[in-house]
């Protein structure tokens, strides 16, 4: 077990959810772990760890939580949520796991209450977090593609350009990223933190709002129309600077990451076998140049190999007819977990 010591916790701060096992805090159970946006937060809190190494992971809930678990689980990590939990439980007894949202994420791990975690470049930037980003894995909720932070105002409005926002009122979850961006552009305008639904407080409530959208649907649901775009962002998988200074946690965290780029880069590709006469190998690896770098192999058949290759999915449906037509026998399409460069 390891425990953690804080600071005395008033009547009106709540026990933390970080405590590393299910256990509660020993003693007097006058321990907590202060919230990030107060002052108290600042506590540097001390670690006593026993002799089983713990790696502590962050990973987001909401919107991201379905996508991140998948590809946690073909990269081999099995996490079940199935309580619901911020704390689900997972098939390596070397990691703790928590959810937590994306938008506090990176400063827990700056501050070394988690060891590492995923969360959006947005958040990390947001949160000014010095933190090491270890890679970007390009996903959302519902697509490989990154999301945007736009700014928007209804089709209506007479506001045009960001000039046009001088004195006005804009709301967004992104503060810090919004005041840059008007200061960017010489803009003085009131910025006010939304709690959710932002889309919707146009134009009753204030002049524009900064969001973020993968499609653009719901702005367009919500007649608004983008003005400009602030920043795109991907998931990143960050580490505490100090947790990477300890070799085990390192080489656990090292491993992860291998494996993770691996669940990613094998989501948009698929695995194709075939069996072909020898003569016509060249002809078809000259005809068909998505099969590039193939396994060959021959086969107990006199003047037969096989062929083995990974192409993009999308394009796997124009490929095996062309396959056929060149004489390949035998085809065969399958899954991909990882694909580790």
């Amino acid at each position: 077990m390891i425990s953690r010591i804080g600071a005395p916790r008033p009547p009106s701060i709540h026990r933390s959810p970080f405590t590393i096992d299910d256990s509660p805090v020993q003693g007097d159970g006058n321990f907590f772990l202060a919230s990030p946006w107060g002052s108290p937060y600042k506590h540097t809190p001390i670690f006593m760890p026993d002799t089983n190494p713990i790696l502590r992971i962050g990973l987001p809930s909401g919107s991201l939580q379905e996508a991140t678990l998948s590809l946690f689980a073909k990269a081999g990590f099995h996490i079940n949520n199935s309580s619901r939990s911020y704390k689900p439980s997972v098939d390596d007894p070397e990691l703790v796991v928590r959810l937590l949202r994306a938008q506090e994420m990176s400063r827990y791990v700056e501050h070394g209450f988690l060891d590492c975690g995923l969360t959006g470049a947005d958040w990390i930037a947001e949160n000014q977090s010095d933190v090491e980003t270890l890679c970007e894995l390009t996903f959302s909720k519902t697509s490989a593609q990154p999301t945007r932070w736009v700014l928007a105002v209804p089709e209506n409005s007479p506001i045009q350009t960001v000039k046009d926002l001088q004195g006005k009122v804009i709301a967004t979850e992104a503060v810090g990223m919004t005041r840059k961006f008007l200061e960017k552009h010489g803009v003085t305008a009131e910025v006010e933190f939304s709690w959710g639904a932002t889309e919707v407080k146009v134009p009753d409530l204030v002049d524009a709002i900064v969001d973020v959208t993968e499609t653009g649907s719901s702005l367009r649901a919500n007649k608004l129309r983008i003005l400009e775009t602030l920043m795109t962002s991907s998931p990143r998988f960050i580490a505490n600077k100090q947790a990477l200074l300890d070799p085990w946690k390192r080489a656990k965290i090292d491993r992860i990451v291998l494996l993770l780029k691996g669940a990613h880069a094998a989501r948009s590709k698929v695995g194709l076998k075939m069996n072909i006469p020898e003569n016509k190998l060249k002809a078809l690896i000259e005809a068909l140049p998505a099969l590039r770098n193939p396994t060959v192999a021959h086969l107990a058949t006199p003047e037969w190999v096989a062929v083995e290759t990974i192409i993009d999915e999308k394009i796997v449906r124009e490929i095996i007819p062309q396959l056929k037509t060149l004489g390949a026998e035998g085809i065969i399409e399958y899954p991909l977990n990882k694909v580790v460069y």
